[in-house]
């Protein structure tokens, strides 16, 4: 999910917006537990050895039924797209997701046509979870990988191995998934010892159609941030984190493999179409604890912790913490930084693209974008900057 940055109009407060809505077209739902939290992670989780599946199950219905009923949709409403992310979805098992798709038909309509993505830790993937998620409907798979070097991956805090994340990647394909994309991790603090471009080789032997890259961050209040305070862990390099990116930009895309957003790598007809619905700024649904959506012109996010969510939609109450409507300023803006996370870029004669001409011009003469056409697109070097980017407009405002 991309967190867009909250404008200052943004609010915690009740959703008063009844039936403004439009419905969506895509839904993300957040899957929150895990068998253990990884040293780095910050997302809404809750170690849980034997998830509350049936709790989870009944929340994310209520919450459904809850939007129905505030927006006064017609349903079942179609999707295109349907994202389960976590936390660990392959927790859910195999009759846990058949029971997850008979609770979502009252409201959304599952077809043959519906990208139906899921996360997975190879840790708890295999052949019979694969073959029962085809059976009910998954087309693609999202495979939290992050390394093929087992030191690299107990430094990181993670429940499998090489061996496994490989055992994973085969279970998948034999049981007739071919839409799977793959997690890798880069940008690792200078100490941890990786062959980098060895783990790189190991990759474009297994012909893969779409590869997710992901920097670590250290955010606060995780164990990280902990150990790098106390001295016991070096921060990771600024430089470390661009030679590294560079390097794989440079390694994949030899490869058939598009660099079509900053982080996303795909062959043709491979890209993640429900990641376009966030990029483009098309009506998407987020339900569970943390999840976010946009149904224009409104931007909402979930409580965050999992217990308080429940108990939220257990009381009657409502599950959405704080809301932003997003006009004017705030934006043309956001079309800005969403268009140049994507090899699309932007259209040059743009009202709000225009209002930024000489500033794009001289990203253009450092190299950052290129004019291509009537459109601006970032380039690699571009992309290892959104973040200065961004605050660049930000403050432009």
């Amino acid at each position: 999910m991309i967190d867009a940055p909250r404008s200052p109009g943004a609010v915690s407060a009740p959703l008063e917006l009844g039936p403004t809505l439009g419905p969506p077209r895509a839904l993300y739902l957040h899957f929150p537990f895990c068998a253990h939290r990884c040293h780095y992670c910050d997302f809404s989780v809750a170690r849980a050895a034997t998830p509350p599946i049936g709790a989870w199950l009944s929340a994310i219905e209520t919450e459904a039924g809850w939007w129905a009923d505030l927006a006064r949709w017609a349903t079942p409403i179609p999707l295109d797209t349907l994202f389960i992310g976590g936390g660990t979805p392959s927790l859910l098992g195999e009759d846990g997701m058949v029971e997850l798709r008979r609770r979502l038909e009252p409201w959304f309509a599952i077809t043959n046509r519906t990208e139906w993505t899921v996360e997975a830790n190879p840790a708890s993937f295999g052949r019979g979870l694969a073959a029962r998620w085809r059976e009910v409907g998954v087309n693609r798979l999202s495979l939290g990988v992050q390394a093929l070097d087992d030191r690299v991956l107990e430094w990181l805090g993670r429940l499998h191995d090489r061996t496994a994340a490989l055992a994973a990647l085969d279970a998948a394909r034999d049981e007739g998934f071919r839409r799977i994309s793959v997690d890798l991790m880069f940008g690792l603090p200078d100490t941890v010892e990786r062959d980098l471009d060895g783990e790189l080789d190991q990759l474009e032997a297994l012909d893969l159609s779409h590869v997710s890259l992901y920097g670590l961050t250290v955010e606060p209040r995780t164990p990280l941030a902990k150990w790098i305070e106390l001295g016991r862990i070096d921060a990771p390099s600024a430089r470390r984190y661009a030679r590294e990116y560079r390097d794989v930009a440079r390694r994949l895309t030899p490869l058939g493999l598009e660099h079509y957003e900053v982080s996303n790598f795909a062959r043709p007809g491979h890209q993640c179409a429900h990641n376009w619905f966030y990029w483009n700024r098309s009506p998407y649904l987020g339900l569970g604890p943390s999840a976010h959506g946009f149904l224009p012109p409104y931007r909402t996010w979930n409580v965050f912790r999992w217990d308080r969510y429940e108990r939220a939609l257990r009381a009657g109450e409502r599950p959405v913490e704080g809301w932003e409507r997003l006009d004017g300023d705030d934006e043309a803006l956001e079309r800005i930084w969403l268009g140049l996370r994507t090899h699309r870029g932007l259209a040059a004669d743009d009202g709000p693209t225009a209002v930024h001409a000489a500033r794009l011009e001289r990203w253009g003469r450092e190299g950052w974008v290129e004019r291509c056409g009537d459109r601006w697109i970032a380039t690699t070097e571009g992309w290892l900057r959104m973040d200065s980017m961004v605050a660049e407009l930000t403050g432009a405002r």
